[in-house]
């Protein structure tokens, strides 16, 4: 096996992050995905990432240490919620600790260049994660703490590029003066969380390095594409990031329960191939791409197959 092979990232323990019968993030999610891959024959086209445990140390990175304890607690007390929408379970933190260790550990291995592109198939998903609060599903902000990390590591430039329906709050408000880390959100506007309009463009340092593409309900493949090459791909160009981080929702489909939009499969490995070709030409083929939503688990499951053949092409 070429030792630049992508990775993967789908292990057991997230299916313990139990939500309850009702809500949407459940861990058939990643049953779904796991069978479409292996039926396609695609998941033995990846190696195997390291499991790889978040310390508390690393989750402060970006959080606050009286919230991580705090998450920490109520599930070691059997569970409660993070926020009306956000439940946890007794093993939650456990799931949550790996989910952020293993954005660290694909960061890892990018940087000891033994693969150049990661598919996380995490749950609990993590983009609306504030610094000191869980919501929308999120507990800690993987993409976040991944980011963080690879900065102390080195890296100077970071490409956070968020296509999920809902616009990444977390992500936002994580590096919203950061110069070094270009967040690009592309969702569906107004919608949850509320935030996202386009004349959030960030602050101080940070002025000019958010990009926010607020998309009316029902926007289209046509619409993305549009909104891809006038607006997305130029502010990469004009960056020129050294890696590019995604949060990789997929429930701006057509058939998601939750979201508004008309997406087909189509436009995922039409997006997942735009971002492939730029990472070739500028950020040396690294990309590591973060599961965050979609809930209509057969569409699910074939959008992140499309996607996952794209990154292993």
């Amino acid at each position: 096996m070429n030792p630049m092979e992508p990775m993967i990232c789908i292990d057991p323990i997230f299916k313990e992050h139990k939500t309850g019968f009702f809500h949407p993030e459940v861990p058939e999610r990643l049953d779904a995905i796991q069978k479409e891959l292996e039926s396609k024959g695609i998941l033995n086209q990846f190696k195997s990432l390291k499991q790889r445990f978040a310390t508390k140390e690393e989750l402060e990175l970006v959080h606050n240490r009286y919230y991580i304890d705090y998450v920490e607690n109520l599930c070691n007390y059997g569970g409660g919620y993070l926020d009306g929408d956000t439940p946890v379970s007794k093993e939650s933190f456990k799931a949550a600790l790996l989910a952020a260790g293993s954005g660290i550990q694909a960061i890892e291995e990018i940087l000891q260049q033994t693969t150049r592109r990661v598919l996380l198939l995490l749950r609990p998903p993590g983009h609306h994660s504030l610094k000191s609060k869980g919501m929308g599903f999120c507990i800690f902000n993987n993409i976040a703490i991944s980011a963080k990390y690879a900065l102390k590591k080195g890296f100077k430039k970071i490409a956070i590029i968020d296509w999920d329906v809902h616009h990444g709050n977390g992500t936002q408000e994580i590096f919203y003066s950061d110069k070094n880390v270009l967040f690009i959100s592309i969702h569906q506007y107004p919608f949850y969380p509320g935030t996202g309009s386009m004349d959030e463009i960030g602050e101080g340092d940070g002025l000019g390095y958010t990009l926010n593409i607020p998309m009316q309900r029902g926007s289209d493949d046509s619409d993305y594409k549009k909104a891809f090459e006038n607006l997305i791909l130029p502010k990469l160009e004009q960056f020129e990031p050294e890696i590019i981080l995604l949060s990789s929702g997929f429930d701006a489909h057509k058939n998601d329960p939750l979201g508004g939009m008309e997406l087909t499969t189509n436009a995922y490995e039409w997006m997942t191939h735009k971002i492939v070709s730029f990472a070739e030409q500028c950020s040396k083929g690294r990309i590591i791409s973060f599961l965050e939503g979609g809930y209509s688990l057969p569409d699910l499951a074939e959008s992140v197959r499309v996607h996952s053949e794209v990154l292993i092409s």
